[in-house]
């Protein structure tokens, strides 16, 4: 898990180090110190995501609409230009499910960032939302080189990577948190070698007579 926390914090702190020294060339600029501060936001957001793995995490109702753009929103600044997003839901849809935010978009920057290896950082993340009378679905889907299905099981495993860097636990930790935590489910909804993959997430909503808050135990 400590591995895992050092690469986590990898990124923002790269990208704290790029800004700090365009604000040593440059006079003061809002705009940068803004960015600074994101990142400097999203150290303690990561420190706070970890302290929460292993405890009964609370569950409230949100609209899972929002929770995506505010995840999207950061991930989008920090990618390639050569990467295109599809967002195929509108920005005032509310489509609303029990989840634990921090957890949550944890999950969605995994799936993201899976996504840029799988193309080399060069291709198209599209993010779309459904639901029926019972589930919210989320759907991620990369232009990137595609999962052979002998291995669909594989990649959820601990430790399986395909990468040159990391240690394969990214998938596995969106997994424990969507299904041991939300009690939902992810699975890989399509994959094609080449083609492109699409991760679905299944999420139960809110039953009309239900509290807003939702503690669930989870099993030792």
């Amino acid at each position: 898990m400590s591995k895992e926390t050092a690469h986590q914090l990898g990124t923002p702190i790269s990208s704290l180090l790029a800004w700090v020294e365009l604000l040593k060339t440059r006079e003061s600029d809002n705009t940068l110190v803004n960015e600074v501060s994101k990142d400097v936001n999203r150290l303690e957001k990561i420190t706070e995501r970890f302290s929460r793995i292993g405890s009964a995490p609370i569950l409230k109702e949100a609209n899972i609409c929002r929770v995506l753009l505010n995840a999207s929103d950061y991930l989008r600044t920090r990618t390639s230009s050569r990467v295109n997003f599809e967002q195929e839901f509108s920005d005032n849809e509310e489509i609303k499910a029990p989840v634990n935010v921090e957890l949550f978009e944890w999950v969605i920057e995994n799936l993201w960032k899976n996504a840029l290896d799988a193309m080399n950082n060069i291709g198209e993340i599209a993010i779309a939302v459904s639901q029926n009378e019972d589930s919210v679905f989320i759907d991620l889907t990369d232009t990137g080189k595609g999962i052979p299905k002998s291995k669909f099981k594989n990649v959820f495993k601990p430790g399986y990577t395909t990468k040159l860097r990391g240690w394969g636990l990214g998938l596995s930790l969106t997994k424990r948190i969507i299904e041991d935590y939300h009690k939902g489910k992810i699975f890989i909804k399509y994959s094609e070698p080449g083609r492109g993959t699409t991760f679905r997430i299944a999420l139960r909503k809110v039953e009309k007579n239900s509290l807003k808050t939702i503690i669930l135990q989870v099993a030792k």
